[in-house]
């Protein structure tokens, strides 16, 4: 599915979301805590966007590296990074199994992309074990929005205009469809915080709601 709609992706997420999601990166990139210097892994990485809004906070002497399992997702990202005079290393990995030591990163981060792994535990555990203590996980993804006049207005908004639009735009109305049911499905609020604790990583963790609702920063301090 995601190789499918990688050719399309950018251009989909910018109209839907009214460039609105590059608000929230910046929004998770400040809360991370990350300075010039910083160790970042960022993972279903995708096109690159939160990578590049990440090494803008790390500067030259900070490193990030960029992952996904989909290649056809990944092969925008090194052009993105470097039309914006980013040194960025991007990878094919699984972030239920990632190929690196324990405690190398500072930081690790996965937005839009926790809902689509088949064990979101075994993501946390695994993005945690990569961290050193002390450092953060920081996961970006949407909710259900219960709010009296916006979730209704969102709620059809997504179930009805998301998915044609994204199929427009990419060819692949059914990958939209997913895509909303999966996050309409996906534990928010306090229920992925208890994902968090199952996985046993985290000293503290909490959630920050974005754009009432609509989507959420959680995040995870390394124990």
């Amino acid at each position: 599915m995601f190789s499918q709609v990688a050719a399309g992706y950018d251009r989909a997420n910018n109209v839907l979301s009214a460039g609105i999601h590059h608000l929230w990166r910046r929004k998770l990139v400040k809360l991370s805590g990350v300075r010039p210097g910083s160790a970042v892994l960022d993972c279903a990485t995708g096109t690159g966007d939160l990578a590049i809004e990440f090494k803008k906070a790390v500067g030259p002497e900070g490193t990030v590296l960029g992952t996904d399992f989909c290649p056809e997702m990944l092969e925008t990202a090194p052009m993105k990074a470097r039309e914006r005079g980013f040194d960025i290393r991007f990878e094919v990995a699984d972030v239920t199994r990632l190929p690196y030591e324990d405690h190398r990163f500072d930081v690790a981060s996965i937005s839009f992309g926790i809902r689509n792994v088949n064990d979101p535990v075994q993501a946390l555990k695994e993005m945690a074990r990569v961290t050193r203590p002390g450092g953060r996980v920081m996961v970006l993804e949407f909710g259900q929005v219960k709010a009296p006049v916006i979730g209704p207005l969102y709620n059809w908004y997504s179930e009805t205009v998301l998915p044609k639009i994204g199929g427009l735009i990419t060819g692949q109305q059914q990958a939209y469809e997913y895509l909303q049911k999966s996050s309409s499905a996906f534990p928010c609020r306090e229920d992925f915080l208890k994902l968090m604790d199952d996985s046993g990583a985290f000293a503290d963790r909490r959630f920050t709601a974005l754009t009432g609702g609509i989507a959420y920063i959680y995040t995870g301090v390394v124990r």
